[in-house]
């Protein structure tokens, strides 16, 4: 029962953590007095209280000096962080009372690489706004159900056939760019020597590869698929290339992420009775309230147009 008590009882206040800091600071005790404009003997008294309340000797004072016992080099250690924490804390609650969120969560479709958001987050950071960014990826409807369910602020992606999310859920919207798709195979792949342009019946034939679609409720999409086609299902656009890239199967790509391999000639770009197959680029947000660093990112988006599109 005493034990309890006594452990109960120990509680290190901010104050005291100040004060290590400070004495260590300015080399002494009767320095850290003066500038906190006190008596020596009412800090020697608050290092008492401290040690008392911890049980533990924080100063050794058998020298001419006194100085840190290893335990109180470990209290003034940790202390220091607990103190930049807890002005981190009072920063960001402070921030948050004055209009900014505490976190924006920003769901990118994966058409759109994360490299494309590096500079918007480099012009974000350049605020030095205490909202803290988190990014995620989501595949076709699952974009869009993120964004519905709450567990995004903000979606950057592709529209394709998620019009009907718009209307259903009250979304803003707006579109910042087009996508082209285009049908790609590896030279070692059969439809690499498909005489052009390649019927849609001749492309049932050969397995298809498609991302599948990372929504938890809303009714999955699929994309460019053939009825009756075999389809081997990967879990992002990036790992659709490299399974194209391997021969794995066929299918559209986003020729943004292909580029390199087109000029390469580790893909080949074929001609299909659909040739070719665009989307529009967009970013959506919650209709109602919105923190500042939403309204930032909304309005910096705004003055961005992306092209995913081969050079004219």
């Amino acid at each position: 029962m005493n034990s309890f008590k006594k452990t109960e009882s120990m509680t290190i206040n901010l104050d005291s953590l100040a004060l290590l800091e400070l004495i260590e600071a300015r080399g002494s005790f009767a320095a850290a007095a003066v500038a906190l404009n006190k008596a020596p003997s009412a800090i020697t008294y608050q290092l008492r209280q401290l040690e008392e309340s911890l049980d533990v000797l924080i100063y050794d004072r058998s020298g001419h000096k006194a100085k840190l016992t290893p335990a109180g080099k470990a209290l003034l250690e940790e202390g220091r962080k607990l103190l930049e924490s807890t002005e981190a804390l009072t920063k960001r609650v402070k921030a948050v009372a004055s209009g900014w969120e505490a976190e924006l969560r920003i769901v990118l479709d994966s058409v759109v690489p994360f490299e494309q958001a590096i500079p918007w987050i480099q012009a974000f950071d350049a605020l030095e706004s205490p909202t803290r960014l988190r990014f995620s990826s989501e595949v076709l409807s699952g974009t869009w159900e993120a964004l519905y369910s709450g567990r995004a602020d903000l979606l950057i992606g592709s529209r394709l056939d998620q019009n009907q999310f718009a209307s259903a859920t009250g979304l803003h919207i707006q579109s910042f760019g087009q996508s082209l798709f285009v049908f790609a195979v590896a030279p070692n792949h059969p439809l690499a020597q498909a005489q052009e342009p390649v019927c849609i019946d001749t492309i049932r034939h050969y397995r298809a590869v498609a991302v599948g679609d990372t929504s938890r409720n809303f009714k999955p999409l699929t994309f460019g698929l053939q009825s009756g086609q075999a389809v081997l299902t990967v879990p992002n656009l990036q790992a659709k290339v490299k399974a194209q890239l391997a021969a794995l199967g066929c299918g559209w790509l986003p020729w943004n992420l292909i580029e390199q391999e087109v000029a390469n000639g580790e893909l080949i770009v074929k001609k299909t009775e659909d040739s070719t197959r665009q989307s529009s680029l967009c970013f959506a947000w919650q209709r109602g309230s919105q923190g500042k660093a939403l309204d930032w990112w909304t309005k910096h988006l705004a003055t961005v147009q992306l092209n995913f599109q081969p050079a004219q």
